[in-house]
């Protein structure tokens, strides 16, 4: 099985019931969830050897986090033990008009504390063929900022392919630096972009003629923007944009494009109605662009591979896309029926 490792902040998630407004009623459903750990467990679902990477305290709820990864079958052993607090991130789901909200409680999380040093890169990549990373972690502190530069260039040393999604969390970066000042040293480390419209911009500075609010999307300016990443950023041989059009919290167009050094892509569209959780999608298209890259032959099938992945994690309540490769490859194939399976 080919070797992937990813390394960012888990949290623990809690989730108002249903679409009740936070404190409408006095529970919360407790989860766990994060954009690298959400990768690690699809590609354990995909049957990859994955392994997460993260600092986490030592803890009872930390020890709850760490075994439902390794329910999954996420390799957790390169797990640092450390601080005093699992971050947490509470979420209210919208409906119709009503977008969904998420509120972050994930100061001095023990990840936020970690520094370049605290993790031996040399064992982590150790038969690793691909890491990933993503903008959050960046965005967490500057020690962490500084971490997740080492650890792109550790990988690129190692000979490891390295994707990065560009994740822009406006909430986060309060620690004193801008994002494209920290986002765009890192990404000079990485072989293979994911980011949607926003991202590029906010992330990256890329100024580009998209708009992430209008909900109507124009493929030519994402085959410019695309190409425009590439040229800023030679060492990319690959970049993926996920294609939203919001037309409520319950209703989504999706679909993506991917520029490599062959062409331009564009995959099939999806009409995604009764939306149960959005939370997490843009994980399922990475872990889903990671798998399709390494297990096919063109890229336009690794790129509906990745789409089609994260079609259905809309489907699913939770972070995490507990879907396997047979189901994916089934809407792939055209079947999105939805018929009961007897």
């Amino acid at each position: 099985m080919t070797r992937v490792v990813t390394f960012g902040e888990v949290m623990l998630r809690l989730k108002t019931p249903g679409h009740e407004r936070f404190f409408q009623s006095p529970s919360f459903e407790a989860t766990f969830g994060g954009g690298e750990a959400n990768v690690a467990v699809a590609l354990a679902n995909y049957g990859c050897d994955a392994a997460f990477v993260s600092v986490i305290p030592e803890n009872d709820i930390g020890n709850a986090c760490i075994g439902e990864l390794r329910r999954f079958g996420v390799d957790t052993r390169l797990i640092n033990r450390a601080g005093d607090r699992l971050g947490i991130y509470f979420l209210e789901t919208g409906a119709n008009q009503r977008p969904s909200k998420v509120v972050y409680d994930r100061a001095n999380s023990s990840i936020s504390q970690a520094k370049p040093g605290d993790i031996d890169w040399d064992n982590v990549f150790d038969g690793a063929k691909w890491f990933h990373i993503t903008g959050i972690t960046p965005a967490l502190s500057h020690s962490a900022a500084d971490i997740s530069l080492e650890s792109v260039q550790q990988a690129r040393a190692k000979g490891v392919r390295v994707s990065c999604d560009f994740n822009f969390r406006g909430k986060l970066w309060k620690y004193g630096k801008a994002a494209p000042e920290v986002m765009t040293e890192l990404v000079k480390y990485v072989d293979v972009g994911i980011a949607n419209e926003e991202d590029c911009q906010k992330s990256l500075g890329i100024e580009a003629d998209v708009h992430v609010e209008s909900g109507e999307l124009d493929i030519t300016k994402y085959e410019s923007l695309s190409a425009r990443m590439m040229e800023e950023f030679p060492n990319l041989d690959t970049m993926a944009i996920t294609l939203r059009e919001s037309q409520s919290a319950d209703r989504n167009g999706w679909a993506a494009c991917m520029r490599t050094h062959e062409g331009f892509y564009h995959s099939r569209r999806y009409e995604i109605t009764d939306i149960i959780d959005r939370v997490g999608g843009g994980d399922s298209f990475a872990s889903g662009l990671i798998y399709g890259l390494l297990n096919y032959d063109a890229s336009q099938d690794s790129l509906e591979f990745a789409v089609a992945a994260s079609c259905l994690k809309h489907s699913i309540s939770g972070d995490l896309n507990r879907v396997s490769v047979a189901e994916v490859e089934k809407l792939m194939g055209g079947d999105a029926s939805g018929r009961v399976q007897r």
